[in-house]
């Protein structure tokens, strides 16, 4: 077993599979190093893939205090997993909670980041659904504590933007709340508390998103409502950005449409290596309809 050892002291667990240039991926809150499966097996066949454990998640260690769990950690994380992989830069591709600290590790270390895929990357970034997103935060991770991750696994793998992921693939989703189930419950509940709730807002990181010279893709699911706006945000904000929307989709998207998931981020990792992911044309002017002279 391999483990990165983090600025504080925290061992995560990694595993990474392939040769070439690196792709390091970063799971979602109801997920965990397995959730990539899908793409460690599909990209590692050109790539050097990496897939880790957050802080909280075993195997990976869980600190007792929510105080060692933050956006500023996750972000600083990911580059202690490439440093024990001895990896100088790679391509971060991130799921919702993970596709934060991917963003986050862009603005903080953008001499170490190739290029950004954010996914299902928006919960609680909204400015009108702030308090209610700590509210329900802080909601969840009670129920973590009280009730355990095996208990209330099925209720969180049932949410809003869940449920697509479970009419179309049953047995996926099914493996996924099962998983899901074994979290950890003080790791759920800290990671909730430190990370979810105490993170910024993408809209209050504009100027440093307006500056972000990383390419970045982002994906979201039509049907994951809290993201849509959150993603048409950083297609307006980041230089070097492009936006893909699953339709019938829900937040879960590398696993609920892994083919799809696939196809864009093979096209987008082979056009940022080929130099072709640039800025958008200043011809395309955004307040323009049609042109006339």
């Amino acid at each position: 077993m391999s483990f990165a050892k983090t600025q504080d002291g925290v061992n995560l667990y990694y595993e990474q599979a392939g040769a070439g240039t690196a792709v390091l991926f970063v799971h979602e809150f109801g997920g965990n190093h397995w959730s990539w499966e899908p793409q460690m097996r599909r990209f590692s066949r050109r790539h050097q893939c990496i897939a880790f454990a957050a802080r909280g998640f075993p195997p990976s260690d869980v600190p007792d205090e929510s105080s060692r769990y933050s956006q500023e950690l996750a972000a600083s994380d990911i580059i202690a997993v490439m440093d024990a992989a001895e990896v100088e830069q790679a391509h971060l591709v991130g799921l919702s909670m993970g596709g934060f600290a991917c963003l986050h590790a862009a603005i903080r270390y953008p001499a170490r980041v190739l290029s950004v895929v954010a996914a299902g990357t928006g919960y609680g970034a909204e400015k009108a659904h702030e308090d209610y997103f700590r509210s329900i935060s802080e909601a969840v991770a009670t129920n973590f504590e009280a009730k355990g991750a095996s208990a209330f696994a099925p209720t969180y793998a049932e949410g809003a933007s869940r449920v697509q992921f479970q009419n179309k693939d049953p047995r996926g989703w099914r493996e996924f709340a099962e998983r899901l189930g074994r979290h950890n419950s003080l790791g759920a509940a800290n990671t909730m508390r430190g990370v979810q709730m105490c993170r910024p807002s993408l809209y209050d990181l504009a100027s440093e998103l307006a500056a972000l010279e990383a390419p970045l893709l982002v994906m979201t699911g039509d049907e994951d409502d809290h993201c849509l706006q959150p993603g048409l945000f950083l297609k307006r904000t980041v230089p070097r950005s492009g936006l893909a929307v699953f339709p019938k989709a829900g937040h879960t998207l590398n696993l609920e449409e892994p083919e799809l998931f696939n196809r864009h981020l093979s096209e987008f990792l082979s056009q940022v290596e080929a130099g072709f992911w640039a800025r958008r044309d200043p011809r395309a002017d955004s307040s323009q309809i049609m042109r006339t002279n």
